[in-house]
């Protein structure tokens, strides 16, 4: 470029305006960029606190073997008895009652702690670690907002992205399918899978999802530093895992879970997890939670046991799979050293699957007054389809007291099988190896973590003054082995079972649903003694058991734990806005699959039509609703239209409709005992099929989507020939009409049941 004559003028000129803005200038915000490491927090879902190797399990599990020889683990640290109050304390470090979690996000009373809506004034560990300039992200289970408000229209305040978090994958609900995810989101959206890959297996698909988010990073920024919340949906039901783990199980626990649980006991002793002279506990013997002797298991039902827990030993292994593979891409950046990792479980494992387990998980689950004795909780499968893409299944609650070993019963007691758990901390640049054995609580996550990343917590949130939170800093104790447990305190309370722990003694209650919350229901243990439970001392030490009494009184009016609530009708209220989900809907083709609980409101313990209308002729499916648990599909194949009815397992197939006019139209009557009567219409005729058992609780677990089946496979032989079968023809769309309530509705009992109480008062 040849420059003008005057260009020295030129130069001088264009200095002096360069010179003259660069002093003008105003100062931009310094970009906050942070030293601290970074931080991955791994939690599992109801796993118990002897299921992995580190803890006492006999289940191969190398990869957390490592973090934990080369890290803490904290042998008393202790949680909730379920999940999503647990997710709700680890993410802010309030109790979960101040957090509005005081149980699963899956019903709606109208109490204070029953908010189901993270407080706005409470900033959570990841919003705390944005501000200060990481990266956030989240993969996995969310369970912080409540069902009714997961659906694609909703207020999203609660959901990930709001909460902290720049990027999220996963479900919002407590649970879903491994092998077909009921409902996924991709940030603030439904994410369509559409026809997944055979040996798709959604833990694989979650840790893909999360070591792209960390290379992701790393390509566009090589220092700054990210939190990752990794909340597997493994370990909770349907058990699901992928053939190759389940092969490396097959035999494995013929023994039964009397030898496991001694043999776990044993190496926990060996590891110097618990005191000498600490007492493994008989099998648990209370009423409906009771355990039998393996060897009184009848012989022809051992095998069918075995298999259970070879499914939920698979399904772990594939986690600590999920594990290796987030310390590999933490290594092959040169970030391992630096990065704190934790790994823990919500809650203690479950016995939600019964005395002697279950193949339709949806049907074990339902807990509805009034369903008949004779309600099938258990449809009979091929063995070789446990754990597999075909079966929902979860194992009996004698692997659950193995899981738990050595402390009595499960997940939402208080008792210490429901809230101890493991957990692992490994940060090779900032704590050294080996055991912790001073009480941890769940609240105390947010504040250790804040502290060893030199990152302040929020003073306020969207210009809200932050509210107090309860847990406190463990760093003192994983600086040092003989340091005093910072945490000296902590009440516990969940659906009326109530616990309290001081200095070393606890008081506990298993809360009896329907009868008086008594003084008399308490329980008082020295647990720095006696960690698992085993003597009763109330009538030793009357005035312990009235102290910590009172005090639990004292902590519940502080955490607005009251009312107390053991699931009377009130449960089943819903806000009086939800009401609008039960008005008539039309889905167009090309709407997202419907959310579960959104769908529900249509056809649960009701009458319901559903009507498609067409133009010309096809084939593939109009619409279905549900999946391999328990759903309904209408498709239409040789110039007739088919219904399959799927009873949790137990398929029901019409006769062919003959096709006639352009619509075919699938009339539910609700019949009593549950049940439901289909009539399958064309203008050529019709087709009946039942009385079948209706779907309720959870089921359909999958919602409803038009034009294809894309949720997991309501009929399983259809999708083995046609996959998700899309039709070829022209669906003009699908209408859904509610019809009249049945009387036994959950949903209308309690609504009478209120108005009977406002009456009355």
């Amino acid at each position: 470029m040849t420059l003008p004559p005057d260009a020295d003028g030129y130069r001088d000129f264009a200095g002096k305006i360069g010179r003259t803005f660069a002093q003008s200038r105003p100062a931009w915000p310094a970009e906050p960029r942070p030293k601290g490491p970074n931080i991955v927090v791994v939690l599992v879902d109801d796993l118990g606190y002897a299921d992995i190797g580190p803890f006492g399990g006999e289940i191969e599990t190398p990869h957390l073997d490592a973090l934990a020889a080369n890290g803490l683990r904290l042998t008393n640290y202790h949680t909730t008895p379920l999940c999503s109050p647990s997710r709700a304390a680890l993410l802010t470090g309030l109790n979960p009652h101040r957090a509005g979690f005081a149980f699963p996000a899956n019903s709606d009373p109208g109490y204070p702690a029953y908010s189901f809506q993270l407080p706005d004034d409470a900033p959570s560990v990841a919003e705390s670690l944005r501000a200060a300039g990481y990266a956030t992200f989240a993969v996995g289970k969310w369970h912080l907002t409540r069902d009714a408000a997961s659906h694609d229209a909703a207020d999203r305040s609660s959901w990930p992205l709001q909460r902290g978090f720049d990027r999220y994958f996963g479900s919002l609900e407590g649970l879903t399918n491994l092998h077909h995810p009921h409902r996924l989101v991709w940030d603030n959206s439904p994410y369509d899978i559409g026809d997944q890959p055979d040996g798709y297996f959604l833990t694989d698909d979650l840790t893909d999802r999360a070591v792209s988010m960390i290379d992701t990073l790393r390509a566009n920024d090589p220092d700054k530093p990210f939190f990752l919340y990794f909340a597997h949906h493994a370990m909770h039901g349907p058990l699901g895992a992928k053939p190759e783990d389940l092969e490396r199980y097959r035999g494995r626990y013929d023994e039964g879970w009397d030898v496991i649980r001694e043999r776990r006991f044993a190496k926990q002793l060996a590891e110097g997890l618990f005191p000498e002279g600490t007492v493994l506990p008989p099998r648990n013997s209370e009423p409906g939670r009771d355990v039998l002797a393996w060897d009184d298991v009848p012989e022809e039902q051992r095998e069918l046991f075995a298999r259970y827990m070879e499914v939920y030993a698979a399904s772990l292994s594939n986690v600590d799979d999920s594990v290796g593979r987030i310390v590999e891409a933490l290594r092959k950046h040169g970030e391992l050293d630096n990065t704190i990792i934790v790994f823990t479980s919500d809650n203690g494992a479950t016995a939600e699957g019964g005395a002697e387990g279950t193949r339709s998980y949806f049907s074990q689950f339902v807990h509805v007054p009034g369903v008949p004795d004779d309600w099938e909780r258990d449809v009979a499968r091929e063995l070789d389809l446990l754990g597999g893409p075909r079966t929902t299944i979860h194992y009996p609650r004698g692997w659950a007291q193995a899981s738990n070993t050595p402390f009595r019963l499960y997940k939402f007691d208080t008792y210490a099988g429901g809230v101890r758990t493991p957990f692992i901390v490994h940060w090779p640049d900032g704590v050294e190896a080996g055991l912790r054995h001073q009480y941890a609580y769940v609240t105390d996550v947010t504040p250790t973590l804040l502290e060893l990343a030199g990152v302040p917590r929020l003073t306020h949130r969207h210009g809200v003054e932050a509210v107090t939170e309860d847990g406190v800093s463990a760093v003192p104790v994983l600086r040092s082995a003989e340091a005093a447990s910072p945490h000296t305190a902590q009440y516990t309370e969940t659906g009326g079972n109530r616990g309290y722990y001081a200095d070393g003694w606890k008081i506990v209650t298993r809360h009896r649903p329907g009868t008086p919350y008594d003084d008399s229901e308490w329980e008082l243990y020295h647990i720095a003694e006696d960690p698992t439970e085993t003597t009763n001392v109330a009538a030793e030490y009357p005035e312990k058991l009235a102290e910590l009494a009172a005090a639990w009184e004292k902590a519940a009016w502080r955490n607005t734990v009251f009312p107390l609530t053991d699931y009377s009708p009130a449960a089943s209220l819903r806000r009086p806005s939800d009401e609008r989900f039960e008005r008539p809907v039309t889905l167009y083709p090309g709407t997202p699959l419907l959310e579960r609980y959104r769908s529900a409101q249509l056809v649960q313990y009701r009458d319901f039509t559903a009507t498609a209308s067409l133009d010309g002729r096809g084939r593939g499916v109009l619409f279905a609703h549900g999946d391999q648990g328990g759903g309904y599909v209408v498709h239409v194949d040789d110039d007739a239209a088919h219904l399959t009815y799927n009873a949790y397992g137990d398929l029901h197939r019409s006769a062919p409709v003959p096709l006639g006019g352009d619509e075919i139209r699938l009339t539910a009557k609700a019949l009593p005992d549950f049940r439901w009567e289909f009539t399958l219409t064309t203008d050529a005729g019709e087709t009946k099929l039942g009385p079948v058992p209706q779907l309720i609780g959870l089921a359909p677990f999958t919602g409803i989507s038009v034009g294809a089946d894309r949720g997991g496979p309501v009929d399983w032989d259809l999708h083995t020939r046609e996959r998700t079968f899309p039709y070829t023809g022209t669906l003009r769309h699908v209408r859904y009409e509610p019809g009249p309530q049945a009387d036994y509705d959950p949903l209308l009992v309690a609504r009478l049941w209120a108005e009977a109480e406002r009456v009355y008062d």
